[in-house]
């Protein structure tokens, strides 16, 4: 009997999704309660689990292509993983696509990791030599073969009629691709490899378009600067690093420091807490963190919520958990709404310097960035290399003054320079 697979209902405002990588392709076993196919929205990528053990019969929507909350995207036919039962009968239209027996034999061969890689890349199984024991395809087999087809791409160039990836070989991430030429010519006929690939937003990116513009146009948006000598962090942490994590199981890592920091200053300038609403202006007497996370497809902020109450070692458990389970797709929608203030830490890629940009609401955020030996004149004039962190506050001045900006950075400033200070409240 057919199992429908249906978009699942997201959250209470999200009505449409798109379809992301089907982690199954059509024939293809899954085990029950494994992924499927990811559901994206304008927040957050969900995997969309397979409600029966059995074979995906039949895709009805394809990567990039949009649904609704409710719509059948696909069906399953039940019965063991490669049993008869999760191949029983299928419609005409779905025998004229039914593989022969050597593609069936090819299914029971290859490895879960390998199929997943095999549907994003649009590749039947026997085309990639399998090199595992009995004759099993493995991941590193299509790794292997993808890579091989990409240089011999970019060695001999698109032939005329040819797109930018080649049919057989074809990534879903640039199923758009077209040549500069716009036509059959494309770059081939022009002889400079000239190509772009159209790929479209992601609900997720064209969300943070959205906001990332939105907050330009309805905010004063001003910057301020200042750095940080992270000498006193930095060795308070090699003290007592090791037996953090013995007892905790989890890195201390900067970002516990300055949470604790950032909702200190926040208690001394209440106003970079607050908020515009109307021509109101709402005070919070509460902390709500949001930490900035890359997930690979966009930047998305998980919030700690009540972050005051929690302890050095709850909050290095909680962004360690929020990472995790972001880049599995498990991240729950209501843990990324809301939030009072953010950080954003630009420095683990690299960054000297930005300007980070407000999440409304809210009317600020804080940007770390990398740590870099500089030299320093200490107060009794002796020029030193320290390890100096920039910090920039961005906020929104139709609430936030100058003064207030700036004495949230100093107040920032001081807390991690001298750590004591924030365990005695002075």
């Amino acid at each position: 009997m057919a199992v429908e697979l249906k978009v699942p209902q997201v959250g209470e405002s999200i009505t449409e999704v798109v379809i992301g990588r089907w982690s199954v392709a059509e024939g293809g076993s899954v085990e029950k309660e494994s992924p499927v196919v990811e559901i994206e929205t304008d927040k957050v990528t969900l995997e969309l689990p397979a409600p029966v053990a059995g074979a995906v019969t039949k895709i009805l929507k394809k990567q990039g292509e949009e649904a609704k909350v409710g719509d059948v995207i696909g069906y399953m036919e039940e019965g063991s993983p490669g049993s008869g039962a999760a191949k029983a009968d299928k419609p005409a239209a779905e025998k004229a696509d039914k593989p022969d027996s050597k593609s069936s034999d090819a299914g029971e061969r290859v490895m879960p990791a390998a199929q997943r890689l095999l549907a994003q890349h649009n590749l039947k199984a026997e085309q990639v030599p399998a090199s595992g024991p009995g004759g099993r395809l493995l991941k590193e087999d299509v790794e292997r073969y993808v890579e091989a087809q990409q240089q011999q791409r970019a060695t001999e160039g698109p032939r005329g009629g040819e797109s930018f990836a080649t049919s057989g070989t074809q990534s879903s991430e640039t199923s758009g691709a077209t040549s500069s030429g716009g036509g059959a010519s494309g770059a081939g006929a022009s002889g400079g490899g000239r190509q772009e690939e159209v790929t479209p937003m992601t609900p997720l990116r064209r969300r943070i378009a959205e906001r990332l513009v939105s907050a330009q146009q309805n905010a004063a948006l001003l910057t301020t600067f200042n750095e940080i000598d992270m000498s006193s962090v930095m060795a308070l942490r090699n003290q007592y690093k090791d037996a953090f994590a013995q007892k905790y199981d989890v890195k201390l890592g900067f970002m516990s420091f300055f949470v604790k920091a950032v909702i200190d200053a926040l208690k001394q300038f209440p106003a970079v807490n607050a908020e515009v609403r109307g021509t109101d202006i709402v005070y919070k007497n509460y902390f709500d963190i949001g930490i900035a996370v890359g997930s690979g497809k966009g930047l998305v902020v998980p919030v700690l919520r009540d972050a005051d109450r929690l302890s050095f070692a709850e909050i290095e458990l909680a962004i360690a958990d929020f990472a995790k389970r972001i880049r599995e797709n498990k991240i729950k929608l209501e843990e990324l709404t809301g939030g009072t203030f953010t950080i954003t830490n630009g420095g683990v890629y690299g960054s000297m310097l930005s300007t980070p940009i407000i999440n409304p609401p809210q009317s600020g955020v804080l940007g770390m960035h990398n740590i870099q030996q500089r030299a320093v004149v200490t107060p009794d004039g002796q020029i030193v290399a320290r390890p100096m962190m920039y910090v920039a506050l961005t906020y929104d001045h139709r609430l936030v003054d100058g003064r207030e900006a700036v004495g949230f950075l100093v107040r920032l400033k001081q807390s991690i320079e001298d750590p004591s200070r924030m365990l005695m409240e002075i």
